[in-house]
């Protein structure tokens, strides 16, 4: 074999390497394109315009717990007292209210023993004494029917106690005026105490103070 001979056999099988490569490289760039193809047409926006989700502020209204219809504009604290429910239900510190109103003035006139109850009432929101109608009747020394820091049971079948359930809840709600409306001592008309105080008005049978 002559030097060309072998040159022309090396260009040839050159040729027919390059042309395998080709294909080679063609067939792997038309597998990338059939593959690439689907994540294509899932990037692709769709023509569907997407939900909008839409936030409305609206006020949330809450039922409130059943409160005591305000009695008529009574023409006396008698008509007042007669108006009062019998059957209101009483907490244990509105019992503890009415208890003071019965056992200090159940035998005054009604403004006296609505008198009475005012003091608790002020007593326990002056931020002097305690904070709740219970905590001021039994506080030691004040009042005398208390003992050993107890209150005795009241005739609840009675009309003195009716009464004074109806005073502690007109006090309580503040239905109707008193002569004592700031007052926050009291004592009896009989008693000479040793402490000194603004003199706020004089009810039957006890002097009232601030």
């Amino acid at each position: 074999m002559t030097v060309s001979t072998k040159r022309i056999g090396a260009l040839a099988l050159s040729a027919t390497f390059c042309a395998a490569l080709l294909g080679a490289a063609q067939a792997w760039a038309a597998a990338d394109t059939g593959d690439s193809a689907p994540a294509a047409a899932e990037a692709a926006p769709s023509s569907t315009p997407a939900e909008t989700i839409r936030f409305v502020a609206e006020p949330v209204v809450q039922p409130l717990p059943d409160q005591p219809a305000e009695p008529a504009e009574a023409a006396s604290l008698h008509a007042l007292v007669a108006e009062m429910p019998a059957d209101q239900p009483l907490s244990h510190d509105m019992r503890c209210l009415a208890q003071a109103i019965y056992f200090e003035a159940r035998g005054e006139p009604l403004d006296g023993q609505l008198a009475v109850g005012r003091v608790v009432v002020n007593r326990a929101a002056s931020g002097r004494f305690p904070s709740d109608y219970c905590g001021v009747v039994t506080q030691r020394g004040q009042f005398s029917f208390v003992r050993g820091g107890r209150v005795p049971g009241a005739d609840e079948r009675s009309s003195a106690w009716r009464k004074a359930v109806a005073l502690a809840h007109i006090a309580h709600r503040d239905l109707w005026d008193s002569q004592v409306d700031d007052a926050l001592f009291f004592h009896a008309t009989y008693v000479r105490p040793r402490w000194a105080h603004r003199k706020v008005a004089t009810i039957d049978n006890h002097v009232f103070y601030r």
